[in-house]
């Protein structure tokens, strides 16, 4: 069966689904918890005065399904509404994506771009989801390598390189099996929506109003899936298609290639690489393939790929790889493509653990052949592609099979706001198109001309800021899907 046949068979499964669902778990006889509230980490800003964050920790079930064993804590911060009583709209809960992505900090950073009125309507909460930073953190230690400095090439040409790539997807899984153990069958996606309704009751509201960019929109299509009729008001922005993770990251790896050549297209005679696109992609194969041979200070294919993936996401940070490549190309310094973090940081660490250990709780894992298979076939679209999403290639030899993959949407919830930059190469257009589909009454606000990921407050466009504070406040839904007039690329001074 052809991949595309496969998602087109997965759709037609997940929408059966919304109808006839897993069992889903028995809540435990006793009464709620109630979220105590105190001061917050100092890993979480302080908003602007007279606004104030608060932090509180909830216990919650392991597993859900069996709600009287273990429990785990999951961290929660909130920032109160600013307007009037009369004003108040309840909870919005946030989350920035990943997975792997804290959500604590987020409800006083995103909180900060977010339209006057829905700052005055909101109770703004964040959350680590379980897993990830202060609720529960898993590691998978070294994760097969992940970390070495230079990493690796991830981008396999032959079969010496293919097996050797295999072999290091195979030490991830035993690793994360090893440092992981109790948690790694229960950091779903599932999981973490039943989390986001325990929130919800701690908090005292009939209801869960939600922004969720990139992973956040899978999180709320599952929370929709689990609770259609305790949703309020939901935006998901940058939305990930309703395919296994595998498929996704096969999807997006392509996307990027796209994304790629619009770089070169738009590089082309500003920044000394090159008069022409193909001039430009010369010089960037050049760098690549300098670092690969002889890596600088740790820093090598791998690394320069990963930088790469980030510049590409976001076109304001396009003048900065292209700077980067230029002084590389003049100097032999790869210093202007470094993050300014370290990857081997334990922020990063606990990110990608994470990020894999979600991926194959949600849902199977690809074989060992689809790997081999998938990577050859971008490579005849392009020899030297970006894989570094390709995240969930390790769920081929985890060592939990999930009896079922995380439910997507209900045909019970209210209408759904989605949100999409045109040609965001990260969460392609099309994987909310299809998310849609398990979202009957959903309306979909399109910022046309932009190549960026992550929208909604955050490209600065008033169309999108306004439609999607007329929702949130207003309960306004749009008549028809909207679009709106994007930015174009940046202009060069």
């Amino acid at each position: 069966m052809t991949r595309s046949l496969r998602r087109t068979a997965l759709l037609c499964a997940l929408t059966a689904a919304t109808a006839l669902l897993p069992a889903g778990p028995v809540r435990a006889a006793e009464p709620p918890t109630r979220l105590r509230f105190s001061a917050c980490p100092d890993s979480v800003p302080r908003p602007a005065a007279p606004d104030r964050v608060e932090c509180g920790r909830l216990t919650v079930p392991l597993d859900w399904h069996h709600p009287s064993g273990s429990r785990i804590e999951v961290a929660v911060s909130r920032v109160r509404a600013s307007g009037t009583p009369a004003e108040r709209r309840g909870i919005l809960l946030v989350n920035p994506g990943g997975p792997g992505g804290s959500g604590l900090p987020y409800a006083v950073t995103k909180r900060a771009k977010l339209p006057e009125s829905v700052r005055r309507a909101y109770d703004v909460v964040g959350f680590d989801p379980r897993g990830v930073g202060r609720s529960t953190p898993v590691s998978c230690g070294p994760m097969g390598g992940l970390f070495d400095s230079p990493g690796g090439d991830p981008v396999p040409a032959g079969p010496r390189a293919e097996r050797a790539n295999l072999s290091s997807l195979r030490a991830m899984a035993d690793d994360c099996a090893k440092h992981a153990g109790r948690l790694l069958p229960h950091l779903s996606t599932e999981q973490t929506a039943y989390d986001m309704d325990a929130i919800r009751e701690a908090l005292g509201e009939p209801r869960t109003s939600f922004l969720g960019v990139s992973y956040g929109s899978w999180l709320g299509a599952a929370y929709t899936a689990r609770f259609p009729h305790r949703v309020g008001r939901m935006v998901l922005d940058s939305v990930v298609g309703p395919w296994d993770w595998y498929d996704f990251d096969v999807i997006q790896s392509r996307a990027l290639l796209r994304q790629r050549d619009t770089f070169f297209a738009w590089s082309a005679g500003r920044f000394g690489l090159g008069e022409t696109p193909a001039e430009v992609r010369a010089s960037y194969l050049r760098v690549r393939r300098g670092l690969a041979a002889r890596p600088v200070a740790g820093f090598g294919a791998a690394e320069f790929d990963r930088a790469v993936y980030r510049a590409l996401g976001r076109t304001e940070r396009w003048a900065g790889l292209a700077d980067g490549l230029r002084g590389y190309l003049a100097a032999g310094d790869p210093d202007g493509l470094r993050p300014a973090t370290a990857f081997d940081g334990p922020e990063s660490r606990n990110y990608e653990a994470a990020n894999r250990v979600v991926k194959c709780a949600d849902g199977p894992g690809p074989g060992p052949g689809d790997i081999v298979t998938d990577i050859r076939r971008t490579r005849r679209l392009d020899p030297q592609p970006v894989l570094t999403g390709m995240e969930a290639n390790a769920c081929a030899y985890w060592h939990h099979r999930p009896g079922h993959r995380t439910p997507l949407g209900s045909p019970d919830a209210p209408p759904v706001l989605l949100v999409a930059s045109a040609h965001d190469p990260v969460t392609p257009v099309e994987g909310a198109r299809a998310l849609r589909r398990l979202l009957p009454g959903a309306r979909l606000v399109t910022l046309q001309d932009d190549y960026s990921h992550g929208v909604f407050a955050s490209r600065g466009n008033a169309c999108v800021d306004d439609t999607v504070a007329d929702y949130l406040v207003r309960g306004t839904v749009p008549g028809a899907d909207v679009r709106c007039a994007g930015p174009g690329l940046p202009t060069v001074p």
